[in-house]
């Protein structure tokens, strides 16, 4: 089936948008990278074309690294995700820079990193639906100040639509918020270590797992 590319091809024309290369690739889960996650996720793995929803008490605790072996995966020219074709990574928003070597050392694809950076919020969340929707981003992650129910559920059917994933971090705060995503977690930092909190998982049940990462 011949995937719509009107949306994104719009938000490329945006000035604000960089690209870290001007080339573009037109019922289970996407495996994690960490098994002991992996068993507790319906599928095997992160919910294909759907929302996640990662909740974090403050950013650089380990929720970029949770993310890494599946994104590295997704950039792959041979990737072995059956329903999600090799495309742009999106950054929408991101409230860093995000670091190239880094990334190349993760397996990261720079020539499939495409970063957003909107005006305010309003603009986010639709360069992200937009991304979503538009078929040729195989995940776009964002950083919304806010994400109430109703715009949760354009992002879910955004992914649906356009075959993507959806990964959006947000503040701990909102953990008692209602949520649109099909799998919500919250990572909390201590000096025990990281623990993960399944806090919602369609199809799944709430758990919590210590030193994932």
């Amino acid at each position: 089936m011949q995937r719509d590319s009107t949306s994104l091809d719009k938000l490329l024309e945006n000035p604000r948008v960089w690209r870290g290369h001007n080339r573009a690739h037109a019922g289970t889960g996407l495996a994690s990278g960490y098994e002991a996650l992996d068993r507790h996720l319906p599928g095997g793995g992160w919910p294909q074309c759907a929302l996640t929803e990662i909740l974090v008490e403050q950013y650089g605790i380990g929720e970029l690294r949770l993310l890494m072996p599946a994104l590295a995966q997704l950039s792959a020219e041979d990737s072995s995700a059956d329903f999600l074709e090799p495309g742009w990574i999106a950054w929408v928003a991101p409230p860093f820079q995000p670091y190239p070597p880094a990334l190349q050392q993760w397996g990261i694809d720079l020539s499939r990193m495409l970063i957003v950076r909107p005006k305010n919020d309003n603009e986010m969340l639709w360069s992200a639906e937009q991304a979503l929707a538009s078929g040729t981003c195989a995940a776009v992650l964002l950083w919304p100040e806010a994400l109430d129910d109703q715009a949760g559920r354009r992002l879910q059917l955004a992914a649906e639509k356009g075959n993507s994933w959806a990964i959006a971090f947000r503040p701990a705060a909102v953990r008692g918020e209602a949520s649109a995503a099909a799998l919500r977690i919250e990572l909390q930092s201590s000096a025990a270590g990281t623990r993960l909190c399944i806090l919602k998982s369609r199809g799944g049940r709430p758990a919590v797992l210590h030193d994932v990462l």
